[in-house]
């Protein structure tokens, strides 16, 4: 059921023509979520997230990093912006900005923060390259009937199906900072 499958089956483009020497591999994964609830105020729990990663002037941060001459210095960047838990966000998300416009019983808040840390998805690039298409890592935290919830996506288990301990080890030591991150916001 959960592996990978690969189609040598011509792939149609946008433009309605196919391209014969294309594949396409197609992967089913089953995902571990882990979600938590607190009843504590959304803003005091998007704060205890907050103080484990770092929100940097983005842009900044890119010109920074282009003009690192090695990977020394690359480093060296990177881990002058993360913040506690090792993290730096890239992009976050008011998906509640769309639940609070019209009528809806009962508006709530939902932002989604998009984190990472350059030298961690490195790592694990190297050795699988899909990991790129998880890291950085998401976590969701949205208001609801009351309480707060916090959803995050194991990195772990999004990468098990690669057959790489060396990426899998360092998915699961991130998971444990963010888990720890998640668990002392939620206190």
């Amino acid at each position: 059921m959960f592996g990978v499958e690969a189609s040598k089956r011509p792939l149609r483009t946008r433009c309605g023509w196919s391209m014969e020497n294309l594949s396409m591999e197609t992967v089913h994964a089953q995902i571990e979520r882990l979600c938590f609830t607190s009843s504590k105020p959304f803003d005091d729990v998007l704060d205890g997230l907050y103080s484990g990663i770092s929100r940097p002037n983005i842009e900044d941060l890119k010109q920074r990093l282009k003009r690192a001459r090695n990977l020394a210095e690359f480093a060296e960047i990177v881990n002058a912006k993360v913040g506690s838990a090792g993290l730096l966000e890239f992009l976050s998300l008011d998906l509640g900005a769309a639940l609070r416009v019209g009528s809806l019983r009962d508006p709530h808040r939902m932002i989604r923060i998009i984190a990472g840390n350059p030298m961690i998805m490195r790592s694990m690039a190297q050795s699988v390259p899909a990991a790129g298409s998880y890291a950085p890592i998401t976590i969701l935290i949205y208001e609801f009937d009351g309480d707060v919830f916090i959803c995050y996506d194991t990195l772990a288990s999004l990468l098990a199906i690669y057959d790489s301990t060396e990426a899998w080890q360092i998915a699961t030591e991130l998971d444990k900072k963010v888990i720890s991150l998640i668990e002392s916001a939620l206190k």
